[in-house]
């Protein structure tokens, strides 16, 4: 009997620009103040593009990253899948363009767009493409760069977001599945609650005449975005939860989009879990949309908040309206350390027989 086909999570990476913004530099461009935005969202700092950064660009970085994570050869990828809401360009894909960059010339790859729950919506589709048999490998990445689309005296809306990307790598497994569950949702009616319009189709121009700049703005509505998202969070979670048969306080750790603390802080009351379990990076990063989990998942695994065998609760929520979960079980551990790990095994073995060599010598 054929055992049915797992998706494994062998790797994670980021990236984000170079650039940084703090709130004091935000005080020199809208009303506010350092102490005003850290109470209200918990954000410190956010990473900004330069003229010469690209989606492209950061989410390359990002995937050379997981993929080295992984140790994998860029070779073997089947499929790349790209989740943003601001691409370089209408096309060719952003996933085009990175499977060009990593030399994964194998691959399918396309872009899909559920603002910032698109990572998750990602990983369910390229679980699906596994489980089914029709790829073994999938890359699977996050990334926005919203400070394109900001207005920039806005500061209810300027001071929220940074830009960045996350990615990671899925691969077969007859004998381990770390994707236990998937949940995703979407609510079009509340699509006006947070969205960029496209100048192209929602505000058409005849000839040379230039759309108005206002219309290319991100707009939200913040507290119906609050509201819908502190309810969206446990929802999904349990519902995922249930799905992977397994309660939500056997979860090690929730990994949320990093939107607003208050938001994160007041969903992970409702879902009963303690603070060394929310996993943030909120004050560093700002709102990275789908970029925010896994460049907040790699952080945490950075640092050593998140270590193998932990099981997490992946979850977003954003434009669309979309929202959804992903609970995993990570068991991956950084092909680069463990190739550090071995080299000064190797190296230390090669000395005490070389030592042992020398010693005999002088018998």
């Amino acid at each position: 009997m054929k055992l049915p086909v797992g998706a494994k999570l062998t790797g994670v990476g980021a990236a984000v620009p170079h650039r940084i913004v703090t709130n004091a530099d935000l005080e020199n461009l809208v009303d506010t103040s350092d102490e005003w935005i850290t109470t209200r969202t918990g954000i410190r700092q956010r990473h900004v593009v330069s003229d010469n950064e690209t989606a492209t660009g950061l989410a390359v970085e990002a995937a050379g990253d997981a993929v080295a994570f992984s140790g994998i050869d860029p070779s073997i990828i089947d499929l790349i899948i790209v989740a943003t809401s601001t691409p370089d360009n209408l096309y060719p894909s952003t996933a085009c363009m990175v499977q060009a960059a990593i030399g994964a010339s194998a691959a399918a790859a396309f872009d899909m767009e559920a603002a910032c729950s698109g990572i998750i919506y990602a990983l369910a589709v390229g679980q699906q493409f596994i489980g089914s048999g029709t790829y073994k490998t999938v890359l699977v990445i996050g990334v926005d760069i919203h400070s394109r689309f900001l207005n920039w005296e806005d500061r209810n809306t300027c001071i929220l977001f940074g830009d960045g990307a996350g990615a990671f790598v899925l691969q077969a497994s007859e004998s381990e599945n770390n994707i236990l569950a998937t949940y995703l949702r979407a609510d079009g009616k509340g699509g006006h609650l947070l969205s960029i319009p496209n100048p192209g189709t929602a505000y058409p121009h005849a000839g040379t005449t230039p759309p108005k700049a206002a219309h290319r703005f991100l707009q939200m509505n913040g507290r119906a975005i609050y509201e819908f998202a502190v309810n969206a969070i446990p929802e999904a979670v349990r519902a995922a939860c249930a799905r992977a048969s397994i309660r939500p306080e056997e979860l090690d750790f929730l990994v949320p989009h990093q939107a607003n603390q208050r938001i994160i802080k007041a969903a992970a009351e409702r879902l009963g879990m303690r603070k060394e379990q929310i996993v943030s990076n909120l004050d560093q990063y700002g709102n990275t949309s789908a970029a925010s989990i896994p460049l907040a998942f790699a952080d945490a695994i950075r640092r050593g908040q998140v270590t193998p065998p932990s099981t997490c609760a992946l979850v977003g929520f954003g434009g669309g309206l979309t929202w959804g979960a992903a609970i995993v079980r990570w068991t991956a551990v950084d092909s680069r350390k463990l190739s550090t790990v071995t080299e000064q095994r190797e190296k230390q073995q090669l000395q005490e027989t070389n030592y042992q060599g020398e010693g005999a010598s002088h018998e």
